[in-house]
């Protein structure tokens, strides 16, 4: 039989998003979907509140080392990994006109297929994201 975890031993689960610069990566999320900073530990990092899940805002530059591995340096050209914030959004089509307005982009549009609409988007630093409007009529 499997014992079932407690609160008091689960993680406390935080995402992180490295950026080259703070200040636009602060601008955008606030911007487009309203994170709130609360909390500047030290210069190059800052703690925002994403309404159900903590953030913590990297600036790292570009070409440092991101893991052990000598070949895992950071960049900022377009890349996509596995694990990836989907963002639900009330309005579709607001949030993803704003992701343009402050210099993301939308790759991918699905409006007919599955329950919800959703869109396949980077931030204006290569992270990719979801938008995830609401379910359907």
């Amino acid at each position: 039989m499997t014992t079932q975890p407690t609160d008091e031993t689960r993680p406390t689960v935080h995402v992180s998003i490295d950026v080259p610069n703070l200040e636009q990566g602060l601008r955008f999320y606030r911007e487009v979907f309203g994170f709130v900073e609360t909390a500047r530990p030290f210069p190059t990092m800052a703690i925002l509140d994403g309404n159900n899940v903590t953030v913590c805002m990297h600036e790292k530059a570009a070409g440092t080392l991101s893991s052990g591995e000598p070949t895992a340096t950071r960049h900022y050209d377009r890349h996509w990994t596995p694990v990836h914030l989907d963002l639900h959004v009330e309005d579709f089509d607001a949030a993803l006109e704003k992701v343009r307005a402050e210099g993301g982009t939308i790759e991918r549009e699905f409006r007919d297929q599955g329950p919800k609409p959703a869109g396949f988007c980077a931030d204006p630093f290569g992270n990719g994201f979801c938008v995830i409007g609401p379910r359907r009529a």
